[in-house]
């Protein structure tokens, strides 16, 4: 029997396998349609209009979002389709900011690309959009609206892969705009900084706050000695700014571009990764034994800790209280170089290489300043990097490789597969199966919890003892995670949670990447990394050993704890200001009550009617129990807020100064009756 399930692309049959849509089919054709707004992981949007095509019987159709039906007949060139792609671009040209010599994704614009590949050397329209005000307030990511073409790529991955929504489209029509909530900036809204928004942005609406020039200035300052830590990820990725394949291992170039660029030690942040396994690990064993704060959620990702900080304050208990490879690796070296490089920890200037944007804001946070000096000074990303290289003229490819300048540069593989999603959890069950059966693991490779899945749960047995552990990649599936575990009606031991597609081989901070396969590359880049070194197991690493023979005595000890260890709380999501409910002339009394989304679901909302009525219906005198007060009858004022960091404690009320926690009613009366009477004793005396 004659199989019809073809459809016709440009004369060539081709076979329908399951793909979702027609421009799938064209790609399986070899060719390339041009697109703004397509990406596989993404729901179909359909809104550049680029990707159409002439369809027999149908006319021009998006191939986005048209399912494939046996013997349908398309055409991808003809004169029609060809003026509307060119129009469409020269429309998106007339209002968009271009200043490619100077955007940092000249080199990888899809605007620019598209223009080059139809021919465009001008648009003929005239710009309609006034020039709107750039967003610089995030340490982690720079908003530029007037290079935005409205694909929708970041206001989507922001919702359907990360669950957050910190972006969206404001405005209606021409006035359509990407921006936040209240038109606050990134940095007081929900953002956790995760960076995808960056890596599916087409133009450089969306780019990664730079910190070269404060790194030249310490390069460039003979006062300081700079050091370099480079994250696993890193390496095998950067080969791409420079022609070479994705998960092309360059290690050795890299380094030497670092001695070139001025640094004066260049480290390795898998040497933080295994001090991270030793302190971690032997956490979670303490953990499982006791039976206490069981899942033990991992910590190593900046955007999924602040994630929980903000919607699952809960749970923060049950993260590991480990820092991450960065922050540990920065305290550690402010701590230890001083005396093996005779010089003040002030001078010392820690410069971090990042795949992942979030790591920016890591490094600012009060938690890992000591005596207001920060255990990482700079963080660039991958990209930054690749553009210092560029700068300085070296030619990365042909660079003889150098080796990480010790102690701090040892390494094992364990500690490199941290860059990919699962591999944080095999590292601990490398160092956990050696402490807990006494016996030593010769197969290291735990290859069960690999994979591309986005969640998953696998049972592992080591010895006697049963494991339950979870990988989530994307915060919308570490968001199932959580649910899950609220409600109690599953068990796991270990959860491993990174906000990034596939870990952080696809960070924010990495090269952006249109190949499909760029992820698996990278990851098996890793794995190769890791089967390349002679050991595999962090509790192998000899310089590890030694700083806790002279530095940190044991795992989980009161310095390691000091040094390697932190703590989180609750954390608003949005810094907006408080929503006046009574506003009075001459308030003496503030009383704010939290809505924020804990506190609301814990009764908030009936505490703040509760006070409001109390405050209106009574009379002062009837509140304090004195007489001739009706002057002050007006003295409170009630507010609602957003959040005072203390979910776990919730409901929050402030009574001036006085915050009630676990709060109702009745608690937050006595307290406001307590502080009339102090205020109208105060006021008639």
């Amino acid at each position: 029997m004659e199989n019809n399930n073809f459809i016709n692309i440009d004369g060539i049959d081709i076979p329908i396998e399951n793909e979702k849509n027609v421009l799938e089919l064209i790609r399986k054709a070899d060719i390339d349609l041009p697109t703004f707004c397509y990406h596989s992981e993404l729901s179909v949007y359909g809104a550049c209009r680029l990707c159409v095509v002439e369809v027999e019987g149908m006319g021009v159709q998006a191939s986005c979002s048209l399912p494939p039906r046996p013997n349908m007949k398309i055409k991808t060139m003809t004169e029609e389709i060809r003026r509307i792609r060119k129009v469409n671009l020269e429309l998106l040209l007339a209002n968009h900011d271009i200043s490619c010599p100077t955007c940092s994704r000249s080199n990888n614009c899809k605007l620019q690309d598209l223009s080059r590949r139809l021919g465009i050397e001008k648009s003929r329209f005239k710009k309609t959009t006034k020039e709107m005000p750039l967003d610089n307030s995030s340490y982690s990511i720079i908003h530029d609206p007037n290079k935005c073409v409205l694909c929708g790529d970041c206001v989507r991955v922001c919702k359907e892969i990360q669950s957050i929504g910190a972006i969206d489209f404001i405005h209606r029509g021409a006035e359509c705009s990407v921006g936040t909530a209240f038109g606050k900036g990134l940095a007081n809204v929900e953002c956790v900084n995760c960076g995808q928004c960056v890596s599916v942005c087409p133009v450089g609406a969306l780019t990664p706050k730079p910190e070269t020039e404060e790194v030249w200035k310490d390069i460039h300052n003979k006062e300081k000695i700079v050091v370099a830590q480079i994250a696993p990820a890193v390496r095998v990725a950067i080969g791409e700014m420079f022609g070479l394949e994705a998960g092309e291992l360059t290690t050795g170039q890299i380094v030497a571009s670092l001695k070139k660029l001025g640094f004066d030690y260049v480290y390795d942040t898998s040497f933080g990764a295994d001090l991270t396994v030793f302190e971690e690990a032997t956490e979670f064993i303490q953990r499982k034994l006791k039976g206490e704060r069981l899942p033990q959620f991992t910590s190593c990702c900046p955007g999924w800790v602040k994630f929980a900080e903000q919607y699952y304050s809960e749970l923060l208990p049950n993260l590991s209280s480990c820092k991450s490879p960065q922050q540990m690796f920065g305290s550690v070296a402010k701590r230890i170089l001083p005396d093996l490089l005779g010089v003040k920890a002030e001078n010392i200037s820690v410069v971090s290489i990042m795949p992942c944007t979030a790591k920016k804001f890591e490094a600012k946070r009060p938690e890992f300043y000591n005596n207001q000096i920060a255990d990482v000074d700079h963080v660039l990303t991958t990209e930054a990097l690749a553009r210092m290289i560029g700068e300085a003229g070296i030619r990365f490819r042909t660079l003889t490789p150098q080796s990480f300048d010790l102690p701090l540069g040892f390494k094992t593989g364990a500690a490199v597969i941290f860059g990919t999603s699962g591999g944080v959890s095999e590292a601990v069950l490398r160092f956990a199966y050696e402490k807990l059966t006494g016996e030593v693991l010769h197969d290291c490779d735990f290859k069960v919890l690999r994979g591309n899945k986005e969640f998953r749960e696998i049972a592992v047995k080591i010895g006697e003892l049963e494991l339950k552990i979870g990988i989530a990649y994307g915060l919308k599936n570490a968001r199932e995670f959580c649910e899950k575990v609220k409600s109690g009606n599953t068990e796991y031991d270990l959860i491993e949670v990174m906000a990034c597609p596939g870990g952080c081989i696809a960070g924010g901070g990495q090269p952006v990447s249109f190949d499909p396969d760029f992820k698996a590359k990278r990851t098996k880049g890793l794995y190769n990394a890791d089967k390349q070194l002679q050991l595999h197991k962090s509790q192998e690493n000899p310089y590890i050993k030694e700083l806790y023979n002279k530095v940190l005595g044991e795992p989980g000890s009161h310095i390691a704890h000091e040094l390697l260890h932190t703590d989180y709380s609750g954390r608003k999501r949005i810094e907006e200001s408080p929503l006046n409910i009574r506003n009075t002339n001459h308030p003496k009394i503030e009383v704010s009550v939290c809505v924020g989304t804990n506190c609301f679901i814990k009764g908030s909302q009936q505490i703040l009617k509760e006070i409001m009525n109390y405050v209106v219906e009574n009379r002062l005198q009837d509140i304090v129990g004195f007489e001739g007060l009706d002057k002050h009858d007006e003295m409170v004022d009630v507010q609602a807020t957003f959040c005072f960091e203390k979910c776990n404690r919730g409901p929050v009320v402030k009574v001036n100064n006085i915050v009630v926690e676990h709060a109702d009613f009745k608690k937050v009366k006595t307290v406001l009756d307590k502080e009339i009477k102090r205020i109208v004793s105060l006021l008639n005396n």
